[in-house]
C-alpha cells in the first residue's frame, strides 16, 4: 500500500514494520515527529520522551542488549550528550537491532550550529546509513535493524531537515513481529573494562570491513549512468538536487555514507573524465576521496556553509545564473524574525529583567528569543544546561560583585536536561548566584512534548509530576520561591531580594504556555 509521509513519519513506520519494542528519545527539532507518530500510531512499540539523549540512548541500547529491537531519536546536537555511551556500546555491539537515528539540521534553521554529524560515525566506528527521500528512510531504517543485528553493531541512520520534514510516497507493508531474545551472560562483551575494550575494538575494526564488503553488492551505494563523461558523487538530499540539474551525468549515489566504498569509488573515477562531489555541509566525502588520491572537485564550487538547493548546484555545476540561488525567495515575501507569542508569560519575565537592569545567562528554548527586541535581555547563551554552569563560571572571573546583578534563565524541560548537575555544582563550590527556571508546564520549543513536571508521558498517560521546589531544596539550595509572572510587582521584588541574597537561590516561574493554556 502506498502512502504519503512526512520522512519522520515514514521512519517511524520502518521501525515499527521492522519488530522495534522499544523507542527513546528527546524531542529536537527536525527528529522530534519520529516518536509522535510513533506514540499515535504504533502503540505495539513502547515509545518514551527522556530525560535527555544520553538518557534516551541508555535506555534504547539497554534494551537492545536485553533482547528486544529498539531505537533511539534525536537531533545533532542532542548526539553529543548522548556521544559517551554511543562510543562504548560501538565496542559491546549488541544482542538485538539497536538503530539511532540522527537528524542534522543543515542552515541550522532550528539549532545554535550546523555540525556535521557523519564525523560521529567516523569517530566511533558506526555504520551510518543516509536516505535521500521519505522512501528511503523508511527501507534504510528497517534495513539499519537488519544489519544491527548481522553485524552486531549498533546503525546510525542519519536524516536532516529537509528530509525529515518533507513528504513522499512510501510503500508500505507489514509489521514483522522480531523474536525477544535471552540476554546472553557474556561480560567479556558487556563489561568495557580495558582488558575486555582492547579485544573488542579490534572485532570493531574487523565488521568495519565486512560492512565496507557488504556496501559492494548490497545495492545501497549504485552507480548510475549517464550519457556524458562528467561524474557526480553525492548523497542525501544532495541527491535529489543533482538528479534535477544533472539528468545526464553519471552519478555515483551514496547510501551507507560509512563506511565509503573505496572499490566503488575508484571504478567510478575510472569511468569518468571530471569527478565532483556535492554534499551539505562538511567535505566528509570529497577528502575520502582525495585521500585515496583520486581528483575530484567539491567544495571549491559547493557552499561549505547552509542549506543547499537545486539552483545552487545548478549555478555550480552547470555555470546556470539563478537570481538568488541561496534564498530564492528573497525579496518576494516580507521578513518576519522569531518571536515570543502574544501572551507568553516569558516575556513577562524578561521585561522584568530588563527593567533591573540584570545580566542574563540564557539557554536552549523558545526563551533564546528574550536575546531579540524589544527585551534585548540575554547575553550569552551554549548548550542545553550551559546557562546554569556558565552563571558560576561568571561568578567566579568577576566575584561577588556580578553575582548581586545577573541571572540565569533555564526553561523546565532543559533544567530536568542537563541543568541540574550545574545547580548542584553552584551549591558544592560556594556559588551565590540566582538561577530563574521558567516553568510553562510544557517543552514548548519543539512543539508541546510532555517531560517529566508536566505529570503526563509520551503517551498521555498519567505520571508523577516532578517537584521542582523539594528538587532544588535537595540540592542544596535554601531559598527556592515560586512566583506568578503575571503579578508583576511580586516578580520584580521577589528579583531584587533573591539576587541581593548572599547565597545561591532559585526562582520558579509558574504559568502555562499560552499556546497551551
Amino acid at each position: 500500500m502506498k502512502k504519503v509521509l512526512l520522512g519522520n513519519e515514514a521512519i517511524a513506520r520502518g521501525a515499527y514494520e521492522a519488530g522495534c519494542r522499544v523507542a527513546a528519545g528527546y524531542p529536537g527539532t527536525p527528529s522530534t515527529e519520529i516518536l509522535e507518530a510513533m506514540a499515535h500510531s504504533y502503540p505495539e512499540v513502547k515509545s518514551q520522551w527522556s530525560c535527555n539523549e544520553k538518557v534516551a540512548f541508555e535506555v534504547a541500547a539497554g534494551a537492545a542488549i536485553a533482547g528486544a529491537r529498539s531505537m533511539t531519536t534525536m537531533k545533532h546536537v542532542g548526539l553529543n550528550v548522548a556521544a559517551d555511551p554511543m562510543f562504548t556500546f560501538s565496542y559491546t555491539g549488541v544482542t538485538s537491532g539497536f538503530v539511532i537515528i540522527n537528524a542534522d539540521d543543515p542552515g541550522a534553521w532550528s539549532s545554535q550550529n550546523e555540525q556535521d554529524n557523519r564525523h560521529y560515525a567516523r569517530a566511533a566506528k558506526l555504520p551510518m546509513l543516509e536516505p535521500s527521500d521519505p522512501n528511503e528512510a523508511y527501507s534504510f531504517t528497517k534495513l539499519a535493524f537488519d544489519l544491527s543485528e548481522q553485524f552486531d553493531r549498533p546503525v546510525i541512520v542519519r536524516t536532516t531537515t529537509r528530509i525529515a520534514h518533507s513528504q513522499g510516497v512510501v510503500e508500505i507493508g507489514e509489521r514483522k513481529e522480531s523474536e525477544l531474545k535471552e540476554f546472553p551472560i557474556n561480560p567479556q562483551k558487556y563489561v568495557m573494562i580495558p582488558a575486555h575494550a582492547r579485544p573488542r575494538h579490534k572485532f570493531v575494526e574487523e565488521q568495519l570491513e565486512k560492512i565496507r564488503e557488504y556496501s559492494y553488492t548490497s545495492g545501497i551505494n549504485r552507480i548510475e549512468k549517464g550519457k556524458t563523461k562528467r561524474g557526480i558523487i553525492t548523497a542525501g538530499i544532495s541527491y535529489e538536487y543533482v538528479k534535477e540539474t544533472c539528468p545526464d551525468d553519471n552519478i555515483l549515489k551514496i547510501g551507507m555514507m560509512w563506511p565509503l566504498p573505496d572499490k566503488m569509488i575508484k571504478e567510478f573515477a575510472s569511468m569518468n573524465d571530471e569527478l565532483f562531489v556535492v554534499e551539505e555541509l562538511d567535505p566528509f566525502i570529497e577528502d575520502y576521496i582525495k585521500a585515496l588520491g583520486i581528483k575530484v572537485t567539491g567544495k571549491e564550487i559547493i557552499p561549505l556553509c547552509g542549506e543547499l538547493n537545486a539552483d545552487i548546484v545548478d549555478s555550480a555545476l552547470n555555470g546556470k545564473k539563478h537570481s538568488n540561488s541561496i534564498n530564492p525567495y528573497a525579496g518576494k515575501i516580507p521578513n518576519r524574525p522569531p518571536s515570543l507569542c502574544k501572551g507568553c508569560p516569558h516575556a513577562l519575565v524578561f521585561n522584568a529583567i530588563k527593567k533591573l537592569n540584570l545580566i542574563v545567562n540564557g539557554d536552549i528554548g523558545c526563551y533564546t528569543l528574550g536575546v531579540l527586541p524589544p527585551y534585548n535581555a540575554m547575553h550569552s547563551q551554549g548548550c542545553m544546561g550551559a546557562s546554569v554552569s556558565m552563571h558560576l563560571g561568571f561568578e567566579k572571573a568577576w566575584g561577588n560583585a556580578l553575582a548581586r546583578k545577573s541571572v540565569a534563565v533555564i526553561g523546565d524541560s532543559t533544567f530536568i536536561h542537563s541543568g541540574i548537575t550545574g545547580l548542584i555544582d553552584i551549591v558544592y563550590n560556594g556559588g551565590t548566584g540566582t538561577v530563574i527556571i521558567l516553568d510553562n508546564r510544557t517543552t514548548g520549543m519543539t512543539g508541546h512534548q510532555e517531560n517529566p513536571s508536566t505529570g503526563k508521558t509520551l503517551l498521555g498517560d498519567p505520571s508523577p509530576e516532578l517537584n521542582l521546589e523539594a528538587l532544588c531544596l535537595a540540592c542544596g539550595v535554601k531559598r527556592v520561591v515560586t512566583v506568578d509572572p503575571i503579578e508583576k510587582d511580586n516578580l520584580e521584588r521577589v528579583l531584587s531580594e533573591e539576587t541581593a541574597a548572599e547565597e545561591p537561590s532559585v526562582i520558579i516561574v509558574k504559568r502555562k504556555c499560552i499556546l497551551k493554556k
